[in-house]
């Protein structure tokens, strides 16, 4: 379009726009050939043509079909990635673009994350607040688990991006934990009349769902088995209770009050050996066979020692 007049060009654009989701990444990366705009890919034909889409969209009442729309905003994420490697892109003109689509043109912001990264890889000397701003164009919320694996972990974001995508990502495992608990029993109440979407989970996810499920179904049998060992033990416990206390004394766990009862039990099942050996032994006995046991002092020992 170069050397064209405006009024053709004009017209080549409207048409253009209007069949932009039929194009593909390499028919639209058209080179530069202004010497004002310094950028290698001519962004500002690619800005203009973007808007004219969606300007179009607006005044025809959303005749463009939903998958039509989705296609040009990837077509938009896949040309701000090759785009984004230029050092003299500016900013200002990668904002402007990624911001012409509606945010619903987007179902997932994986390539718009992809393009912000591969901007902040070519251009380190961002400041701080771009880098916000950049951060702002997408939605945590759209990108998928690897994505959000991949900028929970990328230093050149920003901290409150970080917090954004670590947050999304904890509430959307709270969700799927609720939805999955409400499926298997009782249905909570906030959902009676609300059926939210749930994304079908791929073959890996559902491996390592089973996988987990496994490992509690075998914690819980080794549990009960523990429990079950217990139980038994105690059984034994309580029947050597009921054959004696001595058997308890030997395990260490007599009360006071049974040693007690135990000490004078047996005390009085030593008095019965003793007594079967040597005799009765009362009191009154005892002293006689001291007395009689004992030898006789030596007259003359006792003369000495008055």
């Amino acid at each position: 379009m170069f050397g064209a007049e405006p009024s053709y060009r004009l017209e080549l654009e409207k048409r253009v726009s209007w069949q932009l989701e039929q194009a593909s990444l390499k028919e639209l990366m058209i080179p530069s050939f202004s010497h004002t705009c310094g950028t290698l890919l001519d962004v500002e034909l690619m800005l203009r043509l973007v808007m004219r889409f969606v300007s179009l969209e607006v005044e025809g009442g959303g005749s463009k079909s939903g998958p039509a729309v989705i296609k040009v905003a990837k077509l938009v994420d896949c040309y701000l990635a090759e785009a984004a490697v230029d050092s003299n892109l500016s900013i200002g003109k990668f904002m402007a673009l990624a911001g012409a689509l509606p945010g619903v043109a987007r179902s997932s912001d994986d390539g718009l994350y992809r393009a912000i990264d591969t901007y902040l890889k070519a251009h380190p000397n961002v400041s701080k607040q771009e880098r916000k701003r950049l951060c702002g164009l997408m939605d945590s919320r759209k990108l998928s688990p690897e994505a959000s694996l991949h900028a929970a972990q990328n230093e050149r974001l920003p901290v409150r991006a970080v917090i954004q995508v670590l947050f999304s990502e904890q509430t959307k495992l709270s969700r799927h934990h609720d939805w999955s608990g409400s499926f298997s029993g009782a249905r909570s109440p906030n959902m009676a009349g609300l059926e939210p979407t749930v994304r079908c989970l791929s073959k890996r996810e559902a491996g390592a769902q089973q996988a987990e499920v496994r490992k509690l179904r075998e914690e819980v049998a080794r549990l009960q088995s523990q429990c079950s060992g217990m139980q038994a033990q105690i059984e034994r416990m309580l029947e050597k209770k009921s054959k004696g206390f001595f058997r308890w004394k030997k395990m260490g766990l007599v009360p006071s009050s049974v040693k007690y009862n135990v000490g004078v039990v047996q005390r009085v099942d030593e008095g019965d050996r003793v007594e079967a050996s040597f005799g009765t032994f009362t009191p009154v006995n005892m002293k006689t066979r001291l007395v009689k046991g004992r030898t006789p002092p030596n007259p003359k020992c006792r003369k000495s020692m008055s």
